[in-house]
């Protein structure tokens, strides 16, 4: 049962921090059966004991005895010091979950203790809602028990799809990078707003809800987006005005290449760490 496991975050930035609050919410897991550490920063950590009454330790100090599942959530770049810190101290038992983009189960495996499970997983900063899309694959020593585990946990911050690794970078492209082309539509949404006489805010609101209401039809019918485009365009309307100036500066384009430029990093930020690897060995 998820209830008796005790769950530890290695890293307490953004990322961590959402997941945090999504779990604490959840109550599916005691309080005091979550400990965040972090190398050095005690600040950020009695910030995130006050706001959520957990456990808070830095790392040299964490129970690694107690641990159950262990989330990596340091920057991508400190994976490999990371790892060297902990593979002679984590438990056999302990199952290891990495939210970092690019970090293959294989690269954390071959740094852990033989036969260690290794699960990837890739959220949103929506996790502090409990509204993220969270992608989760296998390593290749993860049983069924700690699928199970780690879909029950991560279901408390939104929905889970279990995915093959290699579409681990086009998912991270869409959802983990998605919230930041959202807020980034909504700058350009509330500026053009203010400048035609609405509050700022107000815009916000308006646009805000307008695309909730749409994402939330989305996924409540069976239409296609591009069907539920047409049904929304009138021939000649203000909603045709509208996507003909979006084509004709690039909209979609830019869409897609902002998809593509993002799975494109992760897949980089692989090949750096496995290069890195190579020299340093």
């Amino acid at each position: 049962m998820l209830s008796n496991k005790t769950v530890a975050f290695l890293g307490a930035g953004n990322m961590a921090e959402a997941m945090i609050s999504g779990t604490v919410q959840s109550g599916k897991i005691p309080n005091d059966q979550i400990i965040v550490s972090n190398r050095s920063n005690k600040e950020k950590l009695q910030e995130i004991n006050a706001k959520y009454d957990v456990r808070t330790v830095l790392k040299d100090d964490l129970p690694f005895e107690e641990i159950d599942i262990l989330i990596l959530a340091m920057k991508p770049k400190d994976i490999d010091k990371a790892l060297d810190s902990i593979n002679h101290l984590v438990k056999r038992e302990t199952v290891i979950m990495s939210v970092l983009a690019g970090i293959t189960t294989a690269h954390m495996e071959e740094q852990l203790p033989a036969g260690q499970s290794v699960i990837r997983v890739m959220p949103n900063t929506s996790s502090m809602l409990k509204e993220s899309a969270t992608a989760i694959s296998a390593g290749r020593f993860t049983s069924e028990d700690d699928m199970k585990d780690a879909k029950e946990l991560l279901s408390s911050i939104g929905e889970v799809y279990v995915i093959d690794e290699g579409k681990m970078d086009i998912f991270t492209g869409i959802a983990g990078s998605g919230p930041a082309y959202f807020y980034y539509l909504m700058e350009h949404i509330e500026k053009t707003g203010a400048e035609a006489g609405l509050d700022p805010k107000l815009a916000r609101k308006i646009g805000a809800q307008t695309i909730f209401g749409a994402a939330k039809m989305m996924l409540e019918r069976e239409e296609t987006p591009s069907q539920l485009r047409k049904n929304v365009t009138s021939p000649n309307g203000t909603t045709a005005a509208g996507l003909d100036a979006l084509a004709q500066f690039g909209g979609g384009k830019a869409i897609s290449e902002a998809v593509k430029g993002a799975e494109k990093r992760s897949k980089e930020i692989s090949s750096e760490l496995q290069s890195r690897q190579l020299v340093t060995n």
